[in-house]
């Protein structure tokens, strides 16, 4: 109860103060390319239910649906704003829209998409299945996109056992300084493959 109500009000108030902002961003995505603002991913939520979720588009829009690191070439697919938004993670201003509304939280296991049935599958034999999918998580600030399935999972069983709103405010707060030290976020090498930054 403490940590919905957490969420609506910081969820509400952010969307507030960040309109502007997310409005700009809106416009240079549409104005540098070809399709919406917004991308509408179909992801997994609390129970395994599937959810719509929205962030700033930074692909293509034919671009193929698959986690991004299956990609073999990322660089024919980003847009031109696209390498800047996920560097910053400010493509996932949207899914504020998704805390406030209820099928996400701030801080919980970052949501698989529909296909990624491996990570489901390891998620629901571990029970983080009954948890809401966070806009970042235990397994985001130990390692984001450098672990493995089986690690990811294990972090997010060990926030489902550990899980506070001290634990919570740690978690956001480790997060803004991975974001701004660009700490884990995938990156293409030469040949256009995804490789981690460190």
């Amino acid at each position: 109860m403490v940590k919905r109500l957490f969420d609506i009000c910081l969820s509400g108030t952010a969307l507030l103060l960040l309109a502007p902002i997310g409005g700009l961003i809106a416009l240079l995505v549409i104005l540098t390319s070809k399709g919406p603002a917004l991308y509408w991913s179909q992801r997994v939520g609390a129970g395994n239910k599937l959810f719509a979720m929205p962030k700033f588009r930074s692909m293509r829009t034919d671009t193929p649906v698959v986690a991004t690191h299956l990609l073999t070439d990322s660089r024919q697919w980003i847009t031109p704003l696209g390498h800047f938004l996920r560097k910053t993670s400010l493509d996932e201003l949207p899914q504020l829209w998704s805390i406030l509304v209820g099928d996400m939280s701030f801080v919980g296991p970052r949501p698989a998409l529909f296909n990624q049935h491996d990570l489901v599958e390891l998620r629901t034999a571990r029970g983080v299945d009954q948890l809401r999918p966070g806009l970042t998580g235990w397994a985001q600030v130990n390692g984001r996109d450098e672990l493995s399935i089986p690690e990811k999972v294990r972090f997010d069983e060990d926030y489902l056992a550990r899980q506070s709103l001290w634990l919570d405010l740690k978690i956001i707060a480790l997060t803004f300084i991975k974001v701004a030290i660009a700490d884990g976020i995938q990156q293409a090498d030469a040949a256009g493959r995804l490789r981690v930054q460190s």
